[in-house]
Formats: structure tokens, C-alpha cells, sequence
């Protein structure tokens, strides 16, 4: 039987990915994710599956000395949890921010897609980037 989640687990999920943002446990982002599930920033193609999310958000780990994901406002609508954040970071030394809302769909307890919406321009120019970062990180 297929597990599913009330609004306040999927709000603790929320409350766990950030926690494992924070302690750059790359592993355990990913494995919230099923195994066919997709991270879509929604300015570029999305990442498809597990080990393509590992891939990512690893890759993003290149030089990053520590991130939080400051949550604003999280709650669920209609079964989809929403977290309004502003995403601080320090990288090769630079400190940066961004502003950012995450959309999370849930397949049982895991993650089947997560939207990220936000300015990629500023996240970019916020990391001290020149060059996207989305190629080298599929």
C-alpha cells in the first residue's frame, strides 16, 4: 500500500531537505527523491532521476562553504507543498543570497518533482559565476 503523507510530514520533509542543504549532505538530498523523480529550475531543462539530482546539487557543492535555506512561509496547497526562502551561501569565500520558491510534489514519502523558481541572472551573479553552471552539472 502506498504510503501517503499529511500536510505536516510534507512540511517536515520540507523542514528535512533544508537541513540537509545546511549540512551539505548532497546523499540525502537526492535520496529524498524517488528514483525517477526531476529538479526543474524552471529557466533550464529539468534533471531527471536520482543520480542525475546527485549529479546536480553535487556539482553545485563545488566550492560551496555552506549554504542555509532561510524558510520564510511553507505550507501546503492542495497537496503540494509550497516554501517561500531566501537561500544564503558562502562559496570560494564570496557570500551571496537569493530569493527563491520551491514547489515539492510528493510520490509516498518521496520527492517526485521539485520547481524551483527564482532569478537565475542574480543567482549567478550572486555565486561570483561568469558561466552558467547548468552543463558541467548533468
Amino acid at each position: 500500500m502506498a504510503v501517503t503523507l499529511s500536510d505536516e510530514q510534507k512540511i517536515a520533509k520540507g523542514r528535512e531537505m533544508a537541513e540537509a542543504w545546511r549540512a551539505l549532505d548532497w546523499r540525502k538530498v537526492a535520496d529524498m527523491f524517488a528514483p525517477d523523480g526531476v529538479l526543474h529550475s524552471m529557466m533550464v531543462e529539468p534533471i531527471v532521476g536520482r543520480e542525475a539530482v546527485y549529479k546536480r546539487v553535487s556539482g553545485l557543492g563545488d566550492g560551496l562553504e555552506s549554504i542555509v535555506l532561510n524558510i520564510r512561509h511553507m505550507g501546503v496547497i492542495d497537496g503540494v507543498l509550497y516554501m517561500e526562502r531566501t537561500d544564503e551561501f558562502t562559496i570560494r569565500g564570496k557570500f551571496g543570497s537569493a530569493p527563491v520558491v520551491g514547489v515539492l510534489e510528493f510520490e509516498g514519502d518521496l520527492i517526485s518533482v521539485w520547481r524551483e523558481y527564482y532569478d537565475r541572472a542574480h543567482l549567478l551573479k550572486a555565486m561570483g559565476l561568469v558561466e552558467d553552471f547548468d552543463a558541467k552539472t548533468r
